[in-house]
């Protein structure tokens, strides 16, 4: 979690402690109850923007894994072997090292990273819901707004259809054109 959200994270606990123990803030107490439920929805939203967080680190490694240098020094030495041994066959199925099949591992391997970085874009999107929603929830509890509250539940409901969308179908928003 960033430096920003541990530090409203903390400040909104100070304040419920203050007010647990009837200093109420600036003269007039908030509900217990409330704060409480609403320091409850900073704790679930803190937890999604953590996994949000942890699987956008993740895909941006498989991406980098499958654009690795390693893989297109390989894959340009085995080009380069065919090129020099076997110039005169466009397709070698047996060996699967012709340019036909050269050509076909590297799209797989353009699709995958496609696909994690489609990931990686959605679990951004989450992840920053999910702060937006902690800012929110704790500013509601400062000011005992409840119109904050319900802002924080949304984009806390927004970063979890994008986490969903990221984990189950990440070609979904792309192919609207939406992103």
């Amino acid at each position: 979690m960033s430096h920003g959200v541990h530090a409203v994270q903390h400040g909104v606990e100070h304040q419920i402690e203050h007010e647990e123990h009837g200093h109420g803030g600036r003269g007039k107490p908030v509900a217990e109850s409330r704060s409480k439920k609403i320091a409850l929805l900073i704790s679930v939203i803190a937890l999604f923007l953590a996994l949000a967080e942890m699987f956008g680190k993740s895909v941006t490694l498989e991406a980098a894994t499958v654009s690795d240098e390693s893989k297109k020094a390989a894959l340009l030495k085995q080009a380069d072997d065919w090129m020099k041994t076997v110039a005169r066959y466009e397709s070698d199925p047996a060996e699967k090292d012709g340019r036909k099949e050269l050509r076909a591992l590297a799209e797989t391997y353009e699709h995958q990273r496609d696909i994690y970085l489609a990931r990686y874009h959605h679990y951004e999107f989450a992840s920053a819901a999910h702060q937006i929603g902690i800012v929110l929830a704790s500013a509601a509890v400062i000011t005992g707004m409840m119109a904050l509250v319900h802002g924080a539940l949304g984009l806390g409901v927004v970063g979890l259809v994008f986490m969903a969308l990221g984990f189950f179908n990440p070609q979904y928003l792309h192919s609207l054109h939406l992103i």
